[in-house]
């Protein structure tokens, strides 16, 4: 299906009780209805793929998902599932990645309002389009919902997100890579809103969604966690543990027992985040933030 033809299906809060809205480009009910139709088969499920249950040799983590691989696929590659989650990659703090940790990004020539793609052909072989199947699985790990939605294409359905259509870049090879920021002052990973990502210029490796690269290379990840009210461990506190995403109370200084987590100033492991490992005394001094709302296991 060409660009211009694309169906907007935006995922807004009325996911959660089950309803699914459509506006088709070209006004064509009998097209749009069966867009719809399809659509409804997508199971938009909170937290990872691993934390629902997944098959992990496929959806994003399936050979032919690779960017490299997809650009030079036969057909469009059509994801049995595919992972959204809200992290950092290189230099771009937050960016959305994939659930093989490759960047996700986002083209200015495209439209957010309606959701449009204009990248096609060899555009769409160095930017492979982010396809889910009709029946596929859709996780949402520490990104509002609302932001997510889709656009009909090449049989199944391209990833947007604030809008926007989001792809892979064939030349970022390694999880982590981000080669394709600032590529043509049009291409920009995405943030978990659908923004720009701020950040440097193209880089290779080095991303927050795997932890060993930012925490100590003997640091294993933390189970469970205690945070208190006031630094230095003192007044009320809280434990909480993985896996995945848990908000908390407190925000004065946290025990990890020697392992390392990830802290976010949002409830939900939204906004802005940074890993912290041992015992931190005074945790808002360490990260910087006005506020620790929610912390990510990684057991």
């Amino acid at each position: 299906m060409s660009s211009s033809r694309s169906r907007v299906l935006p995922l807004a809060s009325a996911v959660l009780a089950g309803m699914f809205f459509l506006s088709a480009c070209n006004g064509d009910d009998e097209a749009a209805q069966a867009a719809a139709e399809a659509t409804s088969a997508l199971e938009l499920q909170q937290g990872t793929a691993q934390e629902n249950g997944a098959n992990m040799s496929t959806g994003d983590l399936a050979v032919a998902a690779a960017p490299a691989v997809a650009a030079v696929a036969p057909k469009p590659v059509l994801r049995k599932w595919v992972q959204l989650s809200a992290s950092s990659a290189g230099d771009l703090d937050p960016v959305v990645i994939n659930g093989k940790q490759f960047t996700l990004y986002r083209f200015d020539k495209d439209s957010s309002n309606p959701s449009r793609s204009n990248c096609a052909g060899d555009c769409a072989t160095t930017w492979p389009p982010y396809l889910v199947a009709r029946d596929g699985r859709v996780f949402i790990d520490g990104i509002d919902k609302s932001k997510i939605g889709f656009i009909e294409r090449d049989g199944g359905f391209q990833v947007t997100v604030g809008g926007w259509p989001v792809y892979l870049f064939s030349k970022d090879t390694a999880p982590g890579d981000t080669k394709g920021q600032g590529v043509g002052g049009v291409w920009f990973g995405v943030t978990p809103d659908g923004g720009k990502a701020q950040g440097g210029g193209s880089s290779a490796g080095g991303t927050a969604a795997q932890p060993s690269q930012q925490a100590s290379p003997t640091s294993d990840p933390a189970d469970n966690v205690t945070v208190f009210a006031k630094t230095n461990f003192l007044d009320a506190s809280q434990g909480v543990s993985g896996p995945g995403c848990q908000n908390v109370r407190f925000d004065g200084s946290l025990q990890t027992g020697g392992g390392f987590v990830k802290v976010w100033d949002g409830p939900d492991c939204t906004g802005n985040s940074k890993f912290v490992e041992g015992d931190v005394p005074d945790l808002l001094g360490d990260t910087g933030f006005q506020n620790v709302q929610s912390v990510r296991f990684f057991n």
